[in-house]
């Protein structure tokens, strides 16, 4: 169990406090419903970028990620970039310019002008209702690491609180936390947070990256740790076998997410220009080059670590013998190196796999190596690695929620520069939140729905992806076709989850819960199955009834939205908060690392490396360097005579 110190809080204290105070600081600069809804659109490309490389980072995705490593080796950096480079390419000159060019504020609304009013209401609620799903699963998947890692438990203990209660508030001041700044600076705050969020999970995963590397003896040693893998079981499938299909695998899910997913394209339609939205998701793709190597490389070393043991040491003392005994948890003793057992719901040992092997908890790979090697003082910074996380996916959600229930299910027509969308949005941020906490204790109860998520995807997002192809690329396609296509998707998606169950499943949320015609040997199969039926009959489906069925009569999208202001410009330069907050942890760790680097205890876990110094006076220099570009930025928009939030309304209105 890690023990928190006082620099440990004090750092978690500094990001949340910085989150915040992103929101509160953008209240007075955002003037209605363009500014609280698409940021005005007026964010640089870079900014964008950072924001949906962190969407797309949320809690599942990096705890998966981890999982992957650990379970599948070097064959999963290939599922997760490979596969996620050619959509995100793609995306970026074909999708994303026509969907930036239509004026749309959502993906529903661009159905709407694309298509007809019922295609957005279908696939608005749909979105909504898998949105709001899916910020409760991001809470969940984290707060259950917090409790695995007992990370919070002994100060909350001490305040009278039980395990249980220590999961959900570990669930619910995230989620506070999101609502706030949602509430105060809407999207900006969102896609602000997303940019300190990326950062902060850099600065936190880098350090472990190069002292597990030193620790298992650089290069032979990975390989060696990804040989214990269990990608080698890969049904004698060579190692390059096993890559080819990963990276087909990962474009099938990565299409979806980067090409159809709205809580990750919204960062890029909030751009300030047809080009820099192009280009966020062109950086993006060269910043998911450096995902893997952060996240995954450690997962596949924790493989190799030695795997902790319960140990006695005798010694004496004035005559006196005493034993102090070091208990491992039968999950930790029966693990792998630092992958923890499974254990079973029913009777707490270790569950076994039907061949009689240990099954590991492979999504506690990632999390577990930031508190074994990360010392106090950057122990915090790696706790707010994994709340950047957990927030980050949960706030891409609600406010993807809040966006589609104001612009797609409250009827605003063109007005979205007056204030009453900013209180509907808010309301629905609100109402979102409380779902997402549903969702959240649901699964402290069921012991996870994140099945049930990939089934959402499945019947949300893979219908949606063949219809907006055949919507872009396809002059025929008619408003009959899109309609009757996700509907098609959509039950083809639960007939296909009804009837086939991963092998090692219950029968239920699964899968199976019809009948069990097919036995898929892993749920990761099972789920890309279940997307694939989903788009081909989505696929098939449109184009069949487009052909009966009339066309559009105007071929091109009309503008029936609010055009973006001339004026619009970013209020607050980005890098000015984010230099303060580094700048401030910076100091903070290197004056703690110069305050003990006479006391070796404080670094065992570092290999004996004051990374409190080493790795703060970087991110003081870092901080600084943000700082004074930040100020420069900021002074130059004050020279070009940016209007006030006042003007800017005025001319609106």
């Amino acid at each position: 169990m890690p023990n928190l110190a006082s620099t440990d809080i004090l750092i978690v204290l500094i990001y949340f406090f910085f989150a915040l105070a992103v929101g509160i600081s953008l209240k007075p600069l955002l003037v209605g419903g363009l500014d609280f809804l698409q940021a005005g659109r007026a964010l640089p490309a870079w900014i964008c970028a950072l924001a949906m490389t962190m969407a797309s980072l949320g809690s599942q995705e990096l705890i998966g990620m981890g999982a992957a490593g650990a379970r599948y080796g070097f064959a999963s950096i290939p599922f997760y970039l490979l596969g996620a480079l050619p959509a995100m390419l793609f995306a970026a000159f074909f999708l994303v310019p026509a969907y930036y060019a239509s004026k749309a504020r959502t993906l529903p609304e661009f159905l709407a002008l694309r298509f007809d009013q019922k295609t957005r209401l279908l696939h608005a609620v749909l979105f909504a209702a898998m949105a709001a799903f899916s910020a409760g699963i991001s809470l969940y998947a984290m707060a259950r690491v917090f409790a695995a890692l007992h990370v919070f438990e002994a100060p909350l203990r001490a305040a009278g609180l039980e395990s249980q209660g220590v999961m959900i508030l570990s669930i619910a001041l995230p989620a506070l936390l999101i609502l706030a700044y949602l509430l105060l600076g809407g999207l900006t705050a969102t896609i602000y947070n997303l940019v300190i969020q990326f950062f902060v999970l850099v600065a936190g995963l880098l350090p472990v990256v190069f002292l597990s590397l030193k620790q298992i003896g650089g290069w032979s040693g990975l390989k060696a740790a990804a040989g214990l893998s269990e990608s080698a079981q890969t049904g004698g499938h060579s190692g390059l076998a096993a890559m080819a299909a990963a990276a087909a695998m990962g474009l099938v899910f990565a299409a979806g997410t980067w090409c159809a997913d709205f809580r990750v394209l919204q960062a890029a339609m909030a751009a300030k220009n047809v080009k820099a939205a192009r280009n966020a998701p062109l950086i993006a793709a060269a910043l998911r080059i450096l995902v893997p190597l952060l996240v995954i490389l450690p997962a596949i070393i924790a493989l190799g670590m030695e795997t902790p043991r319960t140990t006695i040491v005798i010694h004496s003392d004035n005559g006196a013998i005493y034993h102090e005994i070091n208990v491992v948890p039968p999950e930790v003793e029966n693990g792998q190196g630092l992958v923890p057992a499974r254990l079973d719901a029913a009777t707490g040992k270790p569950l076994k796999d039907a061949s009689g092997r240990t099954v590991l908890d492979a999504a506690m790979a990632t999390p577990n190596m930031l508190v074994h090697f990360l010392p106090a003082g950057l122990l915090g910074l790696g706790i707010a690695v994994l709340l950047a996380s957990m927030m980050a996916g949960a706030a891409a959600s609600l406010t993807a929620f809040a966006t589609v229930v104001t612009c797609d299910l409250w009827q605003i027509g063109n007005d979205a520069a007056g204030e009453k969308p900013v209180v509907v949005m808010r309301w629905a941020s609100a109402a979102g939140t409380v779902l997402a906490l549903g969702v959240a204790l649901l699964s402290i109860r069921f012991n996870s729905l994140a099945g049930a998520t990939m089934l959402l995807s499945a019947v949300v997002i893979a219908p949606l992806l063949a219809t907006l192809l055949l919507a872009v690329f396809w002059k025929r396609a008619t408003a009959s076709g899109a309609f009757s296509g996700l509907i098609a998707g959509a039950v083809a998606a639960l007939l296909h989850h009804g009837l086939a169950l991963p092998v090692g499943q219950p029968r239920g949320i699964h899968g199976g819960w019809i009948a069990i015609l097919h036995r898929p040997p892993s749920e990761l199969r099972f789920s890309l199955g279940t997307a694939l039926i989903a788009f081909i009959a989505s696929l098939l489906v449109t184009a069949v009834v487009s052909a009966f069925t009339k066309q559009h009569s105007q071929v091109e999208l009309p503008a029936l939205v609010l055009q973006p202001s001339a004026n619009a410009a970013m209020k607050m330069d980005m890098r000015i908060p984010l230099g303060m907050m580094f700048t401030l942890a910076g100091t903070l760790l290197a004056a703690f690392g110069l305050s003990t680097r006479g006391n070796p205890d404080v670094y065992t876990r570092s290999l004996g490396i004051d990374m409190n110094v080493w790795w703060g006076f970087p991110l003081m220099a870092f901080g600084i360097l943000m700082l004074a570009l930040g100020r420069r930025g900021q002074m130059k928009m004050e020279k070009a005579g940016t209007k006030g939030p006042r003007d800017q309304g005025n001319k609106r209105r």
